[in-house]
């Protein structure tokens, strides 16, 4: 498809259009059910950073792995939003950060377990969600993991006893119980992490491209265009 897209361009004379992906992590990427049509504090602003460059995209989301994985092999592809780490530096030209990401511990309500730190619950199973950058962190501490094909699956795990703790975003994590009607269930009982997310474009994306996107999304700061956006989710 993107053969085909490239050989259109030549031929029109149209540039080829960037290709977003992402998955569905309110507030930050909120995938409409219905529409797949994509909103949210990390998807607004990246829309806007296309619009004031004047680049063509689209957003397509897909389950995290695949979204992640088409940004790293395909050309003139980034994915949002993704948690800048160590290990996946060298994987993709960074554009960010859009957000900020408080990684949190959920328990069952009633849980009489009160850890202090991330290093008292050595002992315990963690459930996080494959490919994701907290299930990355867990596993390279050493952590023992339940990983699912996606984090919404994650409470229900829980409250069947399959793991006995639950790792996920903050905004995330009490996101999804809302939506699940387990908010009384359910609660995050310690931070232990915070994170940026950004935009990750794949390698052979223009350096001036990703510079200019970098100067766009610094200028929305201090233009309180980025405010605006997040005071929208509150």
């Amino acid at each position: 498809m993107k053969f085909i897209l490239f050989l259109f361009s030549l031929i029109t004379g149209h540039a080829l259009a960037l290709t977003l992906t992402t998955e569905d992590y309110p507030p930050f990427n909120i995938v409409d059910p219905k529409t797949q049509k994509v909103s949210g504090i990390s998807t607004e602003k990246v829309s806007e950073v296309m619009r004031r460059s004047k680049e063509a995209f689209t957003i397509t989301p897909y389950p995290w792995l695949r979204a992640f994985q088409l940004a790293q092999k395909e050309t003139d592809t980034c994915v949002f939003s993704t948690t800048r780490t160590p290990e996946r530096e060298a994987s993709f030209k960074w554009v960010g950060p859009l957000v900020k990401n408080n990684w949190y511990i959920f328990a069952r309500t009633g849980d009489t377990r009160s850890p202090k730190n991330l290093k008292e619950l050595k002992a315990y199973s963690i459930g996080a969600y494959r490919g994701d950058a907290i299930a990355e962190y867990l596993e390279k501490n050493g952590f023992k993991t339940d990983l699912a094909k996606a984090d919404e699956d994650n409470p229900q795990k829980l409250l069947s006893n399959r793991f006995d703790f639950w790792a996920s975003g903050e905004l995330l994590g009490l996101s999804i119980l809302k939506r699940k009607n387990l908010s009384d269930k359910i609660i995050p009982i310690l931070l232990f992490n915070q994170t940026e997310m950004y935009l990750a474009c794949n390698l052979k994306t223009s350096q001036a491209k990703i510079d200019n996107y970098n100067k766009i999304l610094q200028d929305m700061d201090k233009d309180g265009t980025n405010l605006a956006i997040e005071n929208k989710y509150r």
